[in-house]
């Protein structure tokens, strides 16, 4: 299936799963990164969730991380060019939320992409090859490109992935695995 198709059938399917389905979810995938080998991991960029679109909370993890001395880093959205610019998330950094709704850091400190040690990726959904879907505009494509080689890449989900994604590009990043709910 395409990325088009796939985008529209994840979008409701996300929409459709109710509060407890999302608890549900949500505790089995953040038992799996708590699960995680972290003992190279000093760095970590995550998403900030957008709950207009029943992302996965993603404060749980930073709390984690934060509690494991990891410095957390988050993004800034720059829609004229599709490019992430990044952030320290420190326990005082001002969130506010962009004219697309999305939070973002104030007042915090740059960083560059070779700082990090481990990037948390959203998607919509993802195929058995760690291929994603996201929202369409590669922000992400392009932000995991600039990343070390050694830099372990885990996409988030609801779901489990599928066999394939049809219209997969060169420019399409492959994640290093995808945390999903397995009961």
């Amino acid at each position: 299936m395409l990325k088009t198709e796939l985008r529209k059938i994840y979008k409701q399917k996300r929409n459709d799963l109710t509060f407890e389905e999302i608890q549900k979810r949500q505790e089995n995938i953040y038992q799996q990164i708590f699960d995680l080998d972290i003992s190279k991991i000093t760095t970590i960029h995550i998403f900030l969730s957008l709950t207009k679109f029943k992302e996965i909370d993603t404060e749980p993890i930073i709390n984690y991380f934060r509690s494991q001395n990891v410095k957390i880093v988050v993004s800034k959205s720059d829609f004229t060019n599709n490019s992430l610019t990044h952030f320290y998330l420190e326990k005082d950094t001002e969130i506010e939320l962009n004219k697309y709704g999305i939070p973002e850091p104030v007042n915090a400190v740059q960083v560059c992409e070779i700082e990090l040690d481990l990037v948390f990726v959203p998607l919509l959904i993802s195929d058995e090859q760690h291929y994603r879907v996201g929202y369409g505009k590669g922000f992400y494509d392009r932000f995991l490109a600039n990343c070390r080689k050694d830099c372990k890449k885990i996409g988030l989900n609801f779901f489990k992935p599928i066999s394939n994604i049809d219209d997969i590009n060169e420019f399409d990043i492959a994640l290093d695995e995808v945390i999903y709910p397995k009961y």
